[in-house]
């Protein structure tokens, strides 16, 4: 075995202590408005009442812009890219600089809140529409109201900025069903196009002026000649429309048709769920995305990116789904908001860079880790429930969800196209009602154990499947009386556990699915199994609070982990079995050494439920999932901090010894130095003691000029850090002399405005006053006596 080896095998049996949490999966988008940048480096999304500014290719959080109380209506990016402008429904509209993520500038501004934005290209006015009918234009950086326009008759849903020979104009729409045209320079309505009869939700202009297109909940895109106020043709959608753009004749159609080259586009998206690009002169469909099995969700609004000809669509159920237009609308990017509660994962793939999340939802959500994107697969017409995957290679996981069906799905990372990378190969089909447990053996892709809340295990033949078919079921046995929470296959394949809510855990053979034992002894339900990777035990966790050990061979309880305040929703074996992780309702994770039943750590990075774990091959790593709808993933950093703690133990040491090599050569100036760095402050009294007691330059304040020296070219810490030294030894009337020379040394060399900009000068100085005016106090007290001795001996004498 050579060194590499030796090292490797010494980190898996290091008894873990310590994790940090490296990285978070959290909510970015509850609904409401969604933004990129031009440059199409930063997503923005609306979080409740707050603004969350997300780095789009990373997904790393830039900023979290806090809001106030109210919901965040709407909001515009400069097409600079360096302010936002939100509005809430406080009616207050906020600029932020989008570098330092600050507020600056809050202003009101409609009485009523403001429902639609759009800033002009020159990134100088912002246009308002609220729910009060009124349009307003602002100028941003100084921050007044340019234009106030009364005309509608309802809320206005749609404002837009245009630009055209050297005039400034601006179009709205609204719930009245009209359109107005507003000319910013005379200030007045110079058009009202009325064709719709239901709100209007779009509003763009086509690159050389001429045309407006409106589109409409009522079904149809209206094409305008907006200066001489013609409708010009009427397209019908065959669905509510929630958004309407033009683009780019620039664009790359050459994968579609020849014949769309030079013609000018449009894209639409409402309650169909589908992103479509129809042609203007014709009306005809040129592209649509391609529906997604099983997906319900509808669009509530597009964003066109004309940079990497991009469309972004965002959807009722918080995702973003970003679409190429040159690859015939394939789905390059997906990227999800609100994940709800998250109640199963597990890594995926055959280095486990994936996350599989089950998020309350019928759509599981597989995650890459380093780049946080995002692919939803559609299958199952209801909540999925578990989830679980291949030891093998990891490429094969499997489902489970109230529909009382299993998927089988299978990954294929190497596939260009998104849409092939993920397949679903098997639908198991049989149980009576929802599938809480599922279970994938860790030597094959054979079999597949399922579970439910019909009380019954399934044992399904999965050899040889093809696309969505359907494998058999060998055998079916009842095996609690209650809902079966939880399955586990032992790491030779031959038994397996199943634990439930009626308290008990039992263990069954593979092959013939006979019952082999039963471990009884917890309190409340079994929510977790799992087998030892090295023992003959299992681990269980339960609703009472506990995680016990028991011995496989004669179903025997061996020892019982207490410290959860809540119900044990997980449980897994660390450190080649010889440690235990567990997670709970209480929202903590816990790390217990199996042979002291001691917990060794307790993390913490949850406010609710922690519903999942999942452990990395390489136990480097350890994600955990739960009712805050955060993913946490925690890296073990034992080794790093044993290393980091010999090493201040060993620096230590080392400047102990040069502390009392300075000493010893009496060199007073690098002893107070180090005694300060090492925070020693009795070392560091016992040197400014010695040094009065010497007293070697009676004209200086500490007996040594320098020392004064030193405390008058002392740096801001190390004076604060002193000052705090003085404080503590002023309490005491034994060492209050010394305090009071050295403080006087400091007044003495530095001004109080240096004094007061200490970060804990108030402090410090309420701390110096009570004591410093009691010893004085105690001084007074002396000479008052003193003249009493000296009257005494004065009368002797006489």
């Amino acid at each position: 075995m050579d060194v590499d080896q030796v090292k490797t095998t010494n980190s898996k049996l290091l008894l873990k202590s310590s994790f940090k949490s490296v990285k978070t999966i959290d909510s970015i988008y509850t609904g409401g408005k969604v933004l990129v940048t031009n440059d199409e480096s930063l997503l923005i999304t609306t979080l409740n009442e707050d603004i969350v500014v997300t780095e789009l290719s990373t997904g790393k959080q830039v900023h979290r812009l806090e809001g106030d109380t109210e919901i965040v209506t709407t909001m515009a990016v400069k097409p600079d890219s360096k302010h936002l402008v939100s509005a809430s429904r406080s009616l207050q509209m906020r600029i932020w600089d989008l570098q330092t993520g600050q507020c600056i500038r809050t202003t009101k501004a409609h009485e009523a809140p403001v429902i639609v934005m759009d800033i002009d290209h020159s990134s100088t006015l912002v246009a308002t529409g609220g729910a009060d009918g009124v349009v307003k234009v602002w100028d941003i950086d100084r921050g007044f109201c340019t234009h106030v326009f009364n005309g509608h008759r309802g809320v206005v849903s749609a404002v837009k900025f245009h630009y055209m020979n050297g005039q400034w104009y601006l179009a709205s729409g609204a719930d009245d069903c009209e359109i107005r045209i507003w000319n910013l320079q005379t200030k007045k309505c110079i058009g009202v196009l009325q064709s719709h009869v239901s709100v209007i939700r779009g509003l763009d202009f086509s690159a050389d002026g001429r045309t407006l297109i409106s589109g409409s909940r009522d079904k149809v895109v209206n094409v305008w000649d907006w200066q001489s106020k013609q409708l010009k043709t009427t397209y019908p959608i065959y669905e509510t429309l929630e958004t309407v753009g033009f683009i780019a004749t620039s664009t790359d159609l050459s994968a579609y048709d020849e014949r769309w080259q030079n013609e000018e586009l449009f894209y639409t998206g409402g309650d169909g769920g589908l992103v479509r690009i129809w042609d203007l002169k014709t009306g005809q469909l040129v592209q649509a995305q391609e529906k997604e099995e099983n997906s319900k969700h509808t669009i509530t609004d597009v964003i066109y990116s004309p940079k990497s000809q991009l469309l972004a669509a965002v959807t009722n159920d918080q995702n973003v789904l970003i679409y190429s237009i040159p690859q015939q609308l394939d789905r390059i990017k997906q990227i999800v908001g609100y994940n709800d509660q998250i109640v199963d994962i597990a890594y995926l793939g055959p280095d486990e860079t994936h996350l599989g999340a089950v998020t309350n939802s019928q759509v599981l959500r597989v995650y890459n880790v380093e780049t946080q994107d995002c692919e939803l697969l559609y299958g199952h017409q209801d909540m999925i429930i578990c989830v679980d995957r291949s030891r093998v290679d990891g490429t094969l996981f499997v489902t489970g969800a109230k529909d009382r069906t299993a998927r089988l799905w299978k990954m294929e990372l190497d596939q260009d196209s998104n849409k092939y990378k993920y397949e679903c190969i098997g639908v198991c089909v049989g149980h009576t009602e929802a599938i809480g447990a599922v279970a994938l053996p860790n030597k094959s892709t054979n079999f597949l154990l399922t579970g439910g809340q019909d009380r019954t295990v399934k044992y399904w033949h999965l050899q040889d499947l093809k696309k969505n078919d359907k494998p058999r079921a060998l055998y079916t046995h009842q095996a609690h009386d209650k809902d079966i929470n939880t399955i586990a296959i032992a790491p030779n394949d031959k038994v397996f556990a199943t634990g439930s809510q009626d308290k008990l855990v039992k263990m069954w053979s593979v092959d013939s699915g006979e019952l082999l034992g039963t471990c009884k002894g917890h309190k409340r339900g079994v929510w977790s199994v799992q087998f030892s990777p090295v023992d003959q035990v299992i681990a269980t966790s339960s609703g009472d609070k506990t995680v016990k050990l028991w011995n496989v061979r004669n179903f025997t309880c061996i020892k019982t982990f207490e410290g959860h305040t809540n119900s044990v929703l997980r449980v897994d074996f660390l450190t080649a079995g010889m440690q235990l992780v567990s997670s709970g309702s209480d929202g903590l994770l816990k790390v217990w050494t199996i042979k002291t039943n001691e917990c060794e750590t307790t993390m913490d990075n949850h406010t609710e439920k922690v519903w999942a774990l999942a452990v990395r091959k390489d136990q480097r790593y350890i994600a955990s999932a739960g009712a805050d709808s955060v993913v946490n993933f925690w890296e073990d950093v034992t080794r790093e901090e044993q290393e980091q703690e010999l090493k201040e133990k060993e620096d230590f040491i080392i400047k102990e010894q040069e502390l009392q090599n300075f000493m010893h050569k009496k060199d007073y100036l690098n002893a107070i130095l180090l005694a300060l760095s090492l925070e020693q402050p009795y070392r560091l009294l016992a040197l400014f003691k010695t040094v009065m007691e010497e007293n070697s330059q009676p004209g200086s304040i500490t007996g040594s000029t320098a020392v004064d020296t030193i405390l008058a070219e002392m740096g801001t810490q190390n004076l604060e850090k002193l000052l705090g030294y003085i404080r503590d030894w002023n309490t005491n009337a034994k060492h209050a002399h010394v305090a009071q020379t050295i403080l006087n040394g400091i007044l003495s060399t530095h001004s109080s405005e240096e004094i007061v900009e200490l970060a804990n000068a108030k402090e410090i100085i309420d701390g110096l006053l009570p004591y410093t005016d009691r010893h004085f106090q105690r001084l007074d007290d002396f000479i008052t006596q003193s003249y009493i001795v000296d009257y005494t001996l004065h009368a002797q004498k006489s």
